[in-house]
């Protein structure tokens, strides 16, 4: 059976926040980023939101029509300018962090150290964060969220790009046609990240 997948807008922005904090609350990188539980349920929701506002005012967020599933994306053009984050420039990290949660310097250590290893001179589509509901998963809705875009990659001859967050989610992704680059990112103290590019197909 088929997905049906919308394009989501600013009505939408309570689920979807509501959505990315459900499914990345125990994630091994949150989970890094915010290692007190407690503090990590009150501060989380507003990290989530304000990925997804960047996100929103840059790319565009693909959204299952029943609200179960979404995927946010970054459309990255071939000059983008080395060392600048994805979104909001070079600044972008320290102002993230000022307005989630001053005192942890692992909000913007995250936003850099993804953005020291995105690779440089060649457009692609950015698999910022995809997320599904917990009672949800394992029902190919991320699967069908990443082909609706990865069609599209392979019609337009435009390469993918990802870091994925944990074992799981890399092996799902290498099912989709991605590869590892180069070694994975070891965040300090913490988990595994594997940067991973997809060719378009022919």
């Amino acid at each position: 059976m088929g997905v049906a997948i919308r394009r989501a807008g600013e009505a939408d922005r309570e689920a979807v926040t509501r959505l990315l904090d459900e499914a990345f609350q125990n994630d091994p990188v949150s989970s890094w980023v915010f290692p007190d539980a407690e503090h990590r349920r009150r501060t989380h929701p507003l990290l989530m939101g304000a990925f997804l506002d960047l996100v929103m005012d840059e790319g565009y967020v693909d959204l299952a029509e029943d609200g179960s599933a979404c995927a946010l994306w970054l459309s990255v053009p071939a000059e983008g300018h080395e060392g600048e984050d994805a979104g909001g420039g070079d600044d972008g990290p320290a102002l993230i962090r000022e307005a989630v949660d001053p005192g942890n310097p692992r909000v913007e250590q995250i936003a850099r150290l993804t953005a020291e290893i995105h690779p440089q001179g060649r457009a692609h589509e950015y698999l910022w964060m995809i997320a599904v509901a917990p009672g949800r998963q394992c029902e190919g809705l991320g699967t069908a969220l990443i082909e609706h875009v990865l069609d599209r990659c392979d019609r337009e001859e435009l390469s993918a790009y990802l870091e994925a967050s944990s074992a799981r989610s890399r092996d799902l992704y290498e099912r989709l046609g991605f590869a590892p680059v180069d070694q994975p990112l070891e965040l300090p103290s913490g988990p595994l990240m594997w940067p991973m590019w997809r060719n378009p197909r022919a």
